[in-house]
């Protein structure tokens, strides 16, 4: 080996150690990538590098670092050659002399403008795998010796070492970091079921947490399927509002349960309003699916202001956050459904309420337990009790027209019949005075599964009405009776008249002081017998005098003698 030759290993040895070291120096993976393009064009005397990671998600290279090239020539469509990803796709190096005239692909225009004239491809290795590309650019035309694409090719690899360590380093940190932070927002989430608050704290939380610079939360509605946007942080009203996104494919592959990480968001096809992202200063986006269990109902996007290739921890944590609020927003939902059925019921409640109470009638609800659940404000104020000491009693022990046999309940027959009941009661007390009538209406509300659901009874006291009906017959039997002793009087007092015309004359002509005796005695029983007639007529008016309400009854009076 000549002076020359060895002079040039050692040279490579230095960069190579050097490399090795700056590299080894730090565990951010953006930072190792960000390092070996700024120190390598000086260690290996070229013009630029960048550095390209492979995105399993679409199968293509996305920019990962980059030094000495304008965002011009990195935001081409195409790296190189199918011929040349091809061979990097395999593992093997390539490296091209004279490219800005040989140019066979659609970038032939960024080359020239940039005057990049030779490039060295190298394949980003880690366990036999490619997980990213090297590229060595210069501006002058310079041919790649097999020794310096042998020893770029080591780095190449260093690289791919140190870029995977330090994500599974910076991995384990997140992990720890992120069952903290999951913990925390999960009790936060968790604390309320207050649906904005929750949302609220997911999108303020999560930024904080990934270092984003927003996060947007959309919701699909339950009438039309469509998401809606239900919270958002560290964005602006004119980005939110730029337009729908339900036709944007990413959304579709995230609808069905997938995460979707965007490197190159300004230019990727999979979401739309590329110049709303630019103006927005958005570089790349996770989204990934909220799910309540197996049921997708919404979308949470990630959004940051620098290019970032999301890992597998911070995608996991993301869709672990997710879940987790998705279940505390579902909780939310159901609590605000409860809540407004609740207050539906008690509107209703108090509807029904207004309509029993504004009746004359007594009202009660019984369950199928004969428990009452609801009564009205007649009946209250007829029995004296309060609603809290009525609601929740038995039927049998809080009602006053209860039978001594409860076995004869109506309440018990409506249950057990599920029909409709009308029956008219008359209770009995211990005194005669307290005695009752009862009119009762009983009417089951069966469910459609036909079970008795509640029994609802109406009842009338009619007590003053059936003694009236009683007074009003005894008034009519008495009325029948003065007729009757009037006609009586005026049938007798004819012959009664005549008789005792009679005896007063056969009386004028007798001499004999016994018969005169006697006939005195006949007229005098006769004149008894006028008087008592006499009497009868005279009762036979009658006064009408009010009793109750409108209801009259009538005083019998007897005729005064003029």
């Amino acid at each position: 080996m000549n002076p020359a030759q060895k002079h040039k290993e050692s040279e490579y040895l230095e960069v190579f150690q050097e490399v090795t070291r700056l590299i080894s120096s730090v565990h951010d993976p953006q930072q190792v990538m960000d390092l070996v393009v700024l120190k390598l064009p000086k260690l290996m005397a070229v013009d630029a590098a960048t550095i390209r990671l492979l995105d399993k998600a679409t199968d293509s290279f996305v920019l990962g670092a980059a030094c000495g090239v304008s965002d011009t020539y990195l935001s081409r469509a195409t790296i190189d050659s199918r011929e040349v990803m091809e061979e990097l796709m395999k593992g093997r190096p390539t490296a091209k002399k004279d490219v800005h005239i040989k140019c066979d692909h659609d970038s032939y225009s960024y080359v020239t403008r940039e005057g990049v004239k030779s490039a060295m491809s190298l394949p980003i290795l880690y366990k036999n795998e490619v997980t990213g590309i090297l590229r060595l650019l210069t501006r002058d035309s310079r041919k790649f010796s097999e020794e310096e694409i042998g020893f770029a090719m080591s780095l190449a690899e260093q690289v791919g070492v140190a870029i995977s360590n330090s994500r599974m380093f910076q991995e384990l940190e997140n992990q720890v970091r992120f069952l903290s932070e999951l913990r925390e927002i999960s009790r936060l989430v968790n604390s309320t079921l207050d649906l904005e608050v929750i949302l609220q704290t997911i999108v303020n939380k999560l930024p904080q947490t990934l270092g984003l610079k927003g996060c947007t939360i959309r919701l699909l509605h339950p009438a039309t399927n469509r998401l809606e946007l239900a919270a958002a942080s560290g964005l602006s009203e004119t980005y939110l509002k730029r337009g729908s996104i339900s036709r944007e494919s990413s959304l579709f592959k995230v609808l069905k349960g997938e995460p979707v990480a965007i490197f190159d968001a300004s230019n990727d096809p999979r979401v739309e309003y590329h110049d709303e992202i630019r103006r927005e200063g958005i570089k790349s986006i996770l989204a990934v699916p909220i799910k309540n269990e197996s049921e997708i109902i919404g979308v949470l996007r990630l959004l940051t202001d620098v290019p970032r290739s999301f890992s597998e921890a911070e995608i996991n944590f993301a869709v672990t956050m997710a879940e987790e609020g998705g279940n505390a927003i579902e909780k939310a939902r159901t609590y605000r459904k409860i809540t407004l059925l609740f207050n539906q019921i008690e509107e209703h409640e108090q509807f029904l309420q207004t309509i029993l109470d504004s009746l004359w009638l007594q009202v009660l609800v019984v369950d199928p337990n004969q428990r009452v659940v609801m009564v009205n404000r007649v009946f209250l104020e007829t029995c004296g009790n309060k609603e809290e000491q009525i609601l929740g009693q038995l039927y049998e022990d809080i009602v006053p027209w209860r039978h001594r046999d409860m076995a004869d309940c109506p309440v018990s027959k409506a249950l057990a019949e599920k029909k409709a009941l009308a029956i008219l009661d008359y209770l009995q007390g211990d005194d005669v005075n307290e005695a009752r009538w009862y009119e009762r209406h009983l009417t089951p509300i069966v469910s459609t599964e036909g079970n008795v659901s509640f029994v609802i009874e109406a009842v009338r006291d009619i007590t003053d009405q059936k003694l009236l009906e009683q007074e009003k017959m005894e008034r009519m039997k008495l009325e029948g009776v003065v007729e009757m002793a009037g006609t009586a009087a005026h049938q007798i007092n004819s012959p009664l008249f005549a008789a005792l015309g009679t005896a007063q004359l056969v009386r004028d002509d007798l001499v004999s002081k016994e018969s005169i005796e006697d006939i005195d005695f006949i007229i005098k029983n006769i004149k008894t017998i006028a008087d008592l007639t006499n009497k009868m007529t005279k009762v036979t008016g009658f006064e009408s005098r009010q009793y109750v309400g409108n209801t009259n009854i009538v005083k019998l009076k007897s005729k005064k003698s003029s």
